[in-house]
């Protein structure tokens, strides 16, 4: 750590320092407490596409219980291809947002496979898509908790470090100068008394010569 300097430049800088961080601590602040706000927005939203995922298969289960048939062959019925994402501005942080997704179905005669087949292949198709929002809205959530760990370290480093260490250098510097000018005043008044005395002993006439 560089050694505090004590002067009246070192103290105008200081002054100067205070005041940009005072400043920058407010608008961090916002943006911690807005990130904040998000944050919880995005584990909400996370939790929904997980209960999404299960309420799905649950209704499959129930709307299509001739899936226990193990005689019928659905392997491979849906594949998950590819994915669209896009960038979402949220408070200044880009967040992935899914636009749509990419699947193949795998050929099936329709005369050799049951009519809810075609079901179960929309079914699938959605189960795909609300799994990806999964991953996606897990993303978002790791990304909005590491620009609001971030934020509040930026916003503890200010508030507990920058501005408490600038308004004690700036008191020691206060301090310093301020016992540096009282001393040159001292000095001063010590120095003028002296010329005064030495004024007053030239000015006195010599008492022998006077007696002779």
């Amino acid at each position: 750590m560089a050694k505090l300097k004590l002067s009246k430049s070192a103290l105008a800088q200081e002054r100067n320092q205070l005041k940009l961080y005072e400043r920058t601590l407010p608008s961090l602040d916002l943006k911690r407490r807005q990130l904040s706000v998000e944050l919880n927005r995005a584990r909400q939203a996370l939790d929904q596409a997980r209960q999404a995922v299960e309420e799905l298969e649950s209704n499959i289960g129930e709307q299509l219980p001739m899936l226990a048939n193990t005689g019928i062959e659905l392997q491979g019925l849906v594949n998950m291809t590819d994915f669209e994402l896009v960038q979402e501005n949220v408070v200044g942080v880009r967040l992935p947002l899914l636009q749509r997704i990419h699947c193949t179905v795998a050929d099936y005669s329709l005369l050799a496979k049951p009519a809810w087949v075609d079901v179960l292949v929309e079914r699938l198709k959605d189960a795909a898509e609300l799994r990806t929002q999964v991953l996606v809205a897990a993303e978002r959530v790791r990304i909005l908790e590491y620009q609001e760990k971030r934020v509040t370290q930026r916003v503890n480093l200010f508030d507990k470090i920058l501005i408490p260490t600038a308004k004690r250098n700036i008191q020691r510097i206060q301090i310093f100068l301020g016992d540096a000018e009282r001393a040159a005043v001292v000095r001063s008044k010590i120095a003028k008394a002296k010329q005064a005395r030495l004024r007053n002993a030239m000015l006195q006439p010599d008492t022998e010569s006077t007696a002779t």
